[in-house]
């Protein structure tokens, strides 16, 4: 089933004990942070006041205030590009201020535990959602996989984490 607008955003806030996400892609194409993209490579830092105003970092800090976890593993292989740097200081640092467990796996200091080139998020180690992107990494869609076996994504999320280095411990901010 696919998951979009309101439909999404519903399903994404409905978890009661943890939200979990695998990032795989070296770059992600969001039409709507270019402007921010453009401010980032030109030196600029994020205003810290959007720790406060940002939606996703309200949601995130409303969901952590009330006892639920929202944790993700970013895969990558280094060096950091300008785009991950760019989600790391913009988007990471700010994410982990809310109360968000960010995890980096790199590939070049720790070989792959076996996890799938699949972008998805895992609501209470039961429903699985995969993100679909275009090659650009622009998001072509969500999929609720509806009848699936959610172990397969339980072990990934667990491989993942297991594996994994606190984005605070792996990349300090400038």
């Amino acid at each position: 089933m696919r998951l979009e607008g309101d439909a999404w955003q519903e399903f994404f806030h409905s978890f009661e004990q943890e939200a979990f996400r695998l990032e795989t892609l070296p770059s992600y194409t969001v039409p709507e942070e270019e402007d921010e993209l453009r401010r980032f490579l030109a030196g600029e830092s994020r205003p810290a006041q959007e720790l406060r105003t940002d939606t996703y970092l309200i949601k995130v800090r409303q969901h952590v205030e009330a006892g639920r976890r929202m944790r993700r593993v970013h895969t990558l292989t280094s060096p950091v590009g300008d785009h991950l740097r760019f989600q790391f200081e913009w988007g990471y640092a700010f994410s982990v201020q809310a109360g968000e467990e960010v995890n980096i796996l790199d590939f070049a200091t720790t070989p792959d535990p076996g996890l799938p080139q699949q972008d998805f998020w895992l609501f209470d180690d039961t429903h699985v959602v995969l993100m679909h992107y275009a090659t650009d990494g622009t998001q072509t869609g969500r999929e609720l996989l509806e009848d699936t076996d959610p172990a397969p994504y339980v072990r990934y999320k667990n491989l993942a984490l297991e594996h994994s280095t606190p984005f605070t411990e792996y990349y300090k901010v400038r």
